[in-house]
């Protein structure tokens, strides 16, 4: 029965209702009236025309996937997607459909798991996205607050132990939120991903025309970009192979 909802989210044509803030929201509404009676292209320009005017939410980024998705234009839909899931980390729905897009690529690239110290921090921070671990520690900070208003006016010498003791619980759960909250947005600005929108491009050994063809990449796939010399990317897939792209053959997806 799963499998048959996560296929119907995909194939149905669902669209996100929320509309983007004014004026915007005519766009969006077009995009998606075009989208319902399957004019894909249209609804594209529609959903492209409110983010070339400096508006973006995840909702435009969502529907705009689902329309490349129908015009089957795998890297258009998996940049689009990637472009929501920054927007809204812990949509399931822009997870569920980024993960059929990635399907449609033809690079079968193995992902190796990362391990030892550094993973367990990493798997921990991940857990929820930097803002989330901001509310988390403010949160615990009147937490905080209650308990020390109930050392400060409690009467009985356990009770005020018990609050004494929560106090320091939770200024340790500040610390923590607050530090983990820190070392995810720093990991995710450092993290710098793009999609190959090339049909197909090489994957160079040196950032030069005529050096060996480490690889060929498709459309779709994902890298992520480590350094820059002239037009050139030197970047990394997730099998940890690297080697140079140019700079023309990929679309970074934070701006």
């Amino acid at each position: 029965m799963k499998k048959i909802f996560l296929l119907f989210l995909i194939f149905s044509g669902v669209l996100r209702a929320e509309s983007p803030v004014p004026p915007a929201t005519s766009s969006f509404e077009e995009g998606n009236q075009y989208y319902q009676k399957e004019n894909y292209k249209a609804a594209v320009a529609s959903y492209e025309s409110i983010i070339n005017s400096g508006q973006e939410s995840a909702e435009v980024y969502f529907n705009l996937g689902n329309a490349y998705y129908k015009l089957h234009q795998v890297a258009p839909a998996i940049y689009n997607y990637e472009k929501a899931l920054l927007l809204n980390p812990n949509d399931e729905e822009i997870k569920t459909n980024l993960d059929f897009a990635r399907k449609m690529t033809i690079d079968d690239i193995k992902v190796i798991p990362k391990v030892g110290f550094h993973k367990l921090i990493s798997d921990f921070t991940s857990s929820y996205y930097y803002d989330t671990w901001a509310w988390i520690a403010v949160v615990f900070a009147f937490l905080f607050l209650a308990f020390f208003a109930g050392y400060y006016f409690s009467q009985q010498a356990v009770v005020k132990r018990i609050f004494f003791f929560g106090m320091f619980v939770w200024i340790l759960g500040i610390g923590l939120a607050a530090s983990s909250g820190f070392y995810e947005k720093n990991r995710m600005n450092n993290e710098k991903p793009a999609i190959i929108f090339a049909e197909a491009t090489a994957l160079k050994n040196e950032p030069k025309v005529n050096s060996p063809d480490a690889t060929v990449l498709h459309e779709g796939t994902k890298v992520y970009i480590l350094e820059s010399i002239a037009n050139w990317k030197k970047v990394e897939l997730t099998d940890e192979t690297t080697g140079w792209i140019e700079e023309s053959a990929i679309k970074e997806i934070k701006n």
